[in-house]
């Protein structure tokens, strides 16, 4: 019986939980938004990780979330160390904070299929009368 998922996309699994409640409850930076924490790759030999995140509330201020991703970076040793007090792996991967534009990017396109259909439905409309 072969496994369903391999040993690193379990860590980057548990690493993505433990890493949004240490965010929310550990980073005291003001300038920090409300970050969720989209996905985790983890490298085959767990030496490296990339965390890829979502502001809320600042998808349009490009400066707002280069500045959230550079406090991830900055605090990537202490949110390291806490993530190896709390899960039990030999070596934690050196973290790595990304933008995911993915959120952003999905509202744009569901609201142009949405302009989309309301003007084919206007245009049903008129070819009807």
């Amino acid at each position: 019986m072969a496994k369903e998922f391999s040993r690193t996309q379990r860590i980057g699994d548990q690493m993505q939980r433990e890493l949004a409640s240490l965010i929310q409850r550990e980073i005291k930076d003001p300038r920090l938004g409300l970050i969720t924490v989209t996905a985790v790759d983890v490298s085959r030999d767990l030496s490296h990780a990339q965390i890829f995140i979502t502001v809320m509330g600042k998808d349009d201020d490009a400066e707002a979330v280069k500045e959230s991703v550079h406090i991830l970076n900055e605090a990537g040793g202490f949110l390291r160390m806490q993530l190896g007090k709390s899960m039990k792996v030999r070596t934690i991967p050196q973290l790595r904070f990304y933008y995911d534009a993915s959120v952003r990017r999905g509202v744009e396109l569901a609201a142009l299929i949405e302009r989309a259909v309301a003007e084919d439905r206007k245009h049903e409309d008129d070819a009807k009368e």
